[in-house]
């Protein structure tokens, strides 16, 4: 046989064992819904579930469908645990530390006042034993947990008044979550707890004297400059805030492995998608912050170094009575020591650095 008649041959007899060939199989139709805590108004963040929701449906070719839905829709932007953890609905997108009164160690997820930053509280999930030690936790409310996009290092918030001193705190009503709500109550001030889109009236009305929420590109969305001019920074009680995705286990289980795959992949593209938004959001933001009458301000040194130590005051007090937080928080600690001995040499120096030559100029 000639070698041009044989390889036409063999074409038509792949063709036809190819033509046997079964269709591939298409998975499921699925449709979840997804409950976040944050308003639609705050794009970015609100986007993070977007995103998820987007990607999920890109890398099952539609078939695997979740439907975002803004705090307040179906359940109350604090009850997304609840609604995940019962089933009320299959998904959330959240913030752990609104969670702060079920299990102070659930607050972990989120931040640690002067705890680590974005990179590293990352890298402790993802690379180092965090993952496995919060998944336990949460195994506790019938809920697994992924990464969820983060803010990054976040803002002191918005003064309606200076802070001076210490003293300056006493007495002031301010809103504020998780730990930072227990540190600042340790340093004489009245924390409240209040959603994303009661903040601005109760500035206004004067309900509130300061509020923290997140960074320049959210809290200018809000508003706050217009009715407290005084920003404060640095945000100790928010050194790298991560979101979360929440997924109730037995649905979690229902879904072929493929989903699965897709929907962790999504929720890492939502992850880094938010970092990446934020940090380039941030610098104009502030500018136009400061352009419009917002007066920056660092909190005083006596501030920080009581909260500090009101902080790990804390920390020991609830290890002591708490097995959970006391797991979570030596391990943290553990590679924050680590973490921070190369920081030390390479991002900080050079962070440092470059700034004093910018000065120089």
């Amino acid at each position: 046989m000639q070698r041009r008649d044989f390889l036409k041959t063999a074409g038509i007899g792949a063709l036809a064992a190819g033509a046997a060939l079964p269709a591939r199989a298409e998975g499921p139709v699925i449709k979840w819904r997804l409950a976040s805590s944050f308003p639609k108004s705050l794009d970015t963040i609100y986007g993070g579930g977007e995103t998820l929701a987007k990607r999920v449906a890109e890398l099952t070719d539609g078939r695997f469908e979740i439907r975002v839905f803004a705090g307040g829709e179906l359940v109350p932007a604090f009850g997304v645990l609840d609604a995940v953890q019962q089933g009320t609905v299959e998904c959330g997108h959240t913030a752990s530390y609104y969670y702060y009164g079920k299990n102070k160690a659930l607050a972990l997820e989120t931040t640690l006042p002067f705890g680590l930053n974005t990179r590293q509280l990352t890298a402790w999930v993802l690379a180092d034993e965090g993952m496995r030690l919060l998944r336990e936790l949460f195994a506790e409310y019938n809920i697994i947990n992924f990464p969820g996009g983060s803010t990054g290092a976040q803002m002191g918030g918005w003064y309606r008044r200076e802070i001076h001193s210490l003293e300056d705190l006493k007495g002031l009503k301010i809103r504020i979550p998780g730990f930072g709500a227990e540190i600042f109550s340790r340093l004489g001030a009245v924390p409240q707890s209040l959603p994303g889109g009661e903040i601005y009236p109760a500035l206004e009305r004067g309900t509130i004297d300061a509020a923290e929420w997140t960074v320049p590109y959210d809290d200018e969305k809000l508003g706050f400059h217009k009715v407290a001019k005084y920003y404060y920074y640095p945000g100790w009680w928010e050194t790298g805030t991560h979101l979360v995705f929440y997924v109730n286990k037995d649905r979690w289980a229902e879904l072929p492995p493929s989903y699965q795959a897709a929907f962790e992949v999504a929720a890492r593209d939502a992850h880094l998608s938010m970092l990446a938004l934020y940090d380039a959001k941030n610098p104009s933001a502030l500018q136009r912050l400061i352009a419009e009458g917002a007066e920056f301000r660092r909190f005083p040194d006596d501030v920080l170094l009581k909260a500090y130590e009101a902080a790990h005051a804390f920390y020991a007090e609830e290890s002591a009575r708490n097995p959970a937080f006391k797991q979570l928080y030596e391990s943290m600690m553990s590679f924050q020591e680590r973490a921070d001995l190369w920081w030390g040499v390479s991002e900080l120096p050079m962070a440092n650095l470059r700034q004093a030559l910018r000065r120089k100029r």
